[in-house]
């Protein structure tokens, strides 16, 4: 391989990688939303299609 094929190989590695790590650890830190806004409650025994 030349020089610069394993330039971009390293990059690109690095790249998904990276985003890869970053995002779990994103995830990891704040998994769930806070509040969820208003409205939505389901009556109990209620059908939902």
């Amino acid at each position: 391989m030349t020089p610069i094929a394993i330039v971009f190989l390293v990059l690109a590695t690095v790249i998904i990688w990276g985003g890869l790590v970053g995002s779990t650890i994103a995830l990891s830190r704040k998994s769930e939303v806070d509040a969820y806004p208003a409205g939505g409650e389901d009556r109990a025994g209620e059908r939902l299609e």
